[in-house]
């Protein structure tokens, strides 16, 4: 069963601001839903599990599990901060897989969903170059292949307006053809906060939609149409500019209320509206222009760049037992 959010409650693919959204501000607890936070050195780890259909419900996200890592402090490119949040992304990475199951011997195919030529659409590709391919050498060479490596294929397959044919196609082809135990997919993401733009990564094992994000209805990577275990790593990229002005609204109705306890005056109608009411208002209102446009922030190049490496490289150290997953330096430049 597919769950989406409700038609006008705001658009994300995070578990972790669906989880805020239905936990009001309040963060009232929500039945079949656990969540768990800590931070480290400027890394703020979230993790998610949603263990029933009513929690499911409740916050519109696939019952599984789910790890957010945020680090707002990535727009400042600190490439010391880029290390430790790929050593991070490793060791939470190489955690997940144990305890779905995935042991160290595991064959892996990545997958980078997403199109070269939009930068926002285009960190799966930059992600799959960066990744360390090691299957041929286990089909050519095995013997000669050290310890401590797993055979690890990895391809873009391109989007369905470029090659004709659905991602989830492609894939299923080289799935059955290569026999991997374990599928990585990677995609760009949509969230409901311009702050959470490349600085925020989630790991999830409920698998991916490509093109789910900004509304685009795709047959799924999933354990269900690809018959192997598939974990998906996102990344947020870009925000409904509809989202942002009903944020803004909302961060203005809270600066009045300091102001003044008679917030109608200034607000008139929207100050008693719901946020979903609210938001459907806004894109009645941008509809006549065509299209809820879909922001991106102007550094977009070197910052899908910068996410691009610190995911390959967490990567490559998780997948990998010889690369040490403590020390992932040497790999994120």
């Amino acid at each position: 069963m597919e769950l989406e959010l409700k038609q006008y409650s705001s658009r994300t693919d995070l578990a972790l601001e669906a989880r805020e959204l239905a936990g009001g501000s309040d963060m009232r607890p929500i039945p079949g839903v656990e969540s768990d936070t800590y931070e480290e050195e400027g890394i703020r780890v979230t993790k998610i599990s949603i263990t029933s259909a009513e929690g499911s419900q409740a916050i519109g996200k696939l019952p599984g599990h789910y790890i957010t890592l945020e680090v707002p402090a990535l727009r400042n490119k600190d490439s010391d901060l880029q290390d430790r949040v790929a050593t991070k992304f490793a060791q939470e990475f190489s955690s997940f897989l144990k305890r779905i199951g995935i042991g160290p011997d595991a064959k892996v195919l990545v997958i980078g969903l997403g199109n070269w030529n939009v930068t926002p659409d285009a960190l799966g590709p930059m992600v799959v170059e960066n990744v360390m391919v090691t299957r041929h050498y286990f089909e050519l060479m095995p013997d000669q292949v050290s310890p401590g490596y797993r055979s690890v294929s990895a391809v873009a397959p391109g989007v369905l307006g470029t090659t004709g044919i659905e991602s989830s196609e492609i894939v299923q082809g080289i799935v059955e053809k290569s026999r991997p135990e374990l599928v990585i997919a990677i995609d760009a993401l949509a969230s409901k906060s311009l702050e959470r733009v490349n600085t925020t990564i989630q790991i999830a094992d409920t698998g991916i939609h490509p093109g789910s994000g900004i509304g685009n209805k795709r047959k799924g990577l999933t354990m269900q149409t690809l018959g192997v275990p598939v974990v998906a790593i996102g990344v947020p990229t870009v925000v409904y500019a509809s989202t942002i002005i009903n944020s803004a609204l909302d961060m203005m109705h809270h600066h009045f209320q300091k102001q003044t306890a008679n917030t109608s005056q200034i607000l008139g109608l929207l100050d008693n509206m719901h946020e979903n009411e609210r938001l459907q208002l806004v894109r009645e209102v941008l509809g006549p222009l065509g299209h809820d446009l879909l922001v991106t922030p102007k550094e977009i190049d070197q910052f899908i760049e910068d996410i691009a490496n610190i995911i390959a490289s967490g990567l490559n150290a998780a997948l990998h037992e010889a690369i040490d997953a403590s020390n992932v330096a040497a790999f994120t430049h």
